[in-house]
């Protein structure tokens, strides 16, 4: 885009355009804001990408601020592929939306070409595109293929360079030993020159000078060995383990809830929900975004919501809860969240730099950190909080994908008690043992 400095040389044969633009007036009908960013572009054909979305295109005559989340992406998406002749730079285009939106935006890149997508969602990654650029420790990479090619070669080279770099290891450590039993060789040597007054100085002399000549040569050739093989030596990106430990609830239900409804005054978000959790379930909460998925974690948390049926929950059930939004790290340190929510500072810094936090962000006040930062700030503090039930709201939004394979790793080792929204169709595969839909 020309908006940073850089090295080397960046060609192009064609305009670029990137996702999400801002709409600077959100007041404004939608269509009016969309002519007054791209005047050129003819008013059918972005009607032609909503249908495509399916999408109804009723949407361009409302204020953009009252659109949801999925339609707002969906006309930033419309409008730029109704622009012919560019490149698209389309930048993390699904987080906040509810899996139909997802689809959706699937279904659509499926069918388009010509563009660059940054995502953390494997599947999305998996069905729509044909490269994989990938930015690892050891260098920049681009493979023909999808998310789960470039993982399964990646998985199969980092196997093999991992073997390559302990053979190198422990042949250094050989030669080292070597050379510092040269070294003293040639210690040895030279104290030799001193010795008995009544030897021959010069015979002594001469011969000390040859061994220790041959003991230098020696040791250049085993420092020069060691550097060449330290240089074969592979930066391998590694995935530290994350840990959690889940207090044992004295009984195996901690939570009941049957023919729940949820009411905001007169309006009825949701109702008929039942379920209940039980020890090491992993309970998902899907549905369209505004169905009352949160209203429910937050009526479990103990949050003043007015409901109908009946909820049941044990008594002194310890929570451990990730909000979906960072808010409540505004204005706080690090050592502030710690007291704050009475966890250890070091086991959660630990957590922290597991995820890959560098410990230069942790003087920081946490405002000033990324919202992926702020995301890990968030788990990092629930899986250092022990407690029998974990309930993480969105947790995954801005969070990349080898942290997420970390966090999916130690939730199945570490079995903990828990009920999670999520829109990130492969976690909710991979982790969840119940899966509770709500609404229609």
């Amino acid at each position: 885009m020309g908006k940073l400095k850089y090295q080397g040389n960046i060609s192009k044969t064609v305009d670029i355009e990137y996702f999400p633009f801002e709409i600077k007036n959100k007041e404004k009908m939608t269509l009016e804001s969309l002519e007054e960013k791209f005047p050129d572009v003819e008013d059918w054909k972005i009607i032609r990408e909503l249908n495509l979305l399916n999408t109804n295109p009723e949407i361009l005559y409302r204020p953009f601020n009252t659109l949801s989340g999925g339609e707002q992406v969906k006309v930033l998406l419309s409008s730029l592929f109704a622009k012919e002749n560019e490149f698209l730079l389309i930048d993390e285009p699904t987080n906040h939306l509810d899996l139909e939106a997802k689809k959706a935006i699937e279904a659509y890149l499926q069918k388009k070409k010509g563009y660059i997508l940054v995502s953390h969602d494997r599947k999305l990654l998996d069905n729509t595109c044909d490269h994989i650029l990938a930015i690892n420790n050891s260098g920049i990479e681009i493979i023909k293929g999808n998310y789960s090619t470039w993982k399964e070669n990646k998985d199969r080279r980092d196997v093999f360079e991992l073997k390559e770099n302990e053979k190198l290891k422990s042949e250094i450590s050989k030669l080292d030993i070597a050379s510092k039993r040269t070294a003293n060789w040639s210690d040895k040597v030279e104290k030799s020159k001193y010795g008995d007054s009544h030897v021959d100085k010069g015979y002594i002399g001469h011969k000390a000078e040859k061994m220790m000549k041959r003991s230098k040569a020696i040791l250049l050739r085993q420092e020069k060995k060691i550097k060449e093989k330290e240089g074969l030596l592979k930066n391998i990106d590694r995935i530290d383990s994350l840990v959690i430990k889940p207090l044992e609830y004295m009984k195996n239900n901690l939570v009941l809830v049957d023919n729940l409804g949820i009411k905001y005054g007169n309006k009825t978000i949701c109702e008929n929900v039942s379920f209940e959790i039980n020890r090491k379930d992993r309970i998902a909460l899907t549905g369209k975004n505004g169905s009352g998925k949160s209203s429910i974690l937050k009526l479990l948390l103990g949050d003043n919501i007015e409901y109908f049926g009946d909820l049941k929950i044990g008594n002194n059930i310890k929570i451990s809860y990730v909000p979906q939004t960072t808010e409540i790290l505004n204005g706080l340190t690090m050592r502030d969240y710690t007291k704050k929510l009475d966890i250890d500072e070091s086991i959660f810094k630990a957590m922290l730099s597991k995820l890959g936090v560098d410990s230069k962000e942790f003087n920081k006040r946490i405002d000033e950190l990324s919202e992926g930062q702020k995301k890990k700030v968030l788990i990092s503090a629930s899986i250092s909080n022990n407690a029998d039930l974990y309930i993480w709201d969105e947790p995954l939004n801005y969070i990349d994908i080898e942290s997420r394979l970390q966090i999916e790793e130690a939730i199945l080792k570490y079995e903990p008690t828990i009920i999670f929204v999520e829109h990130d169709e492969t976690f909710v595969q991979n982790i969840a043992t119940k899966i509770i839909k709500i609404g229609k």
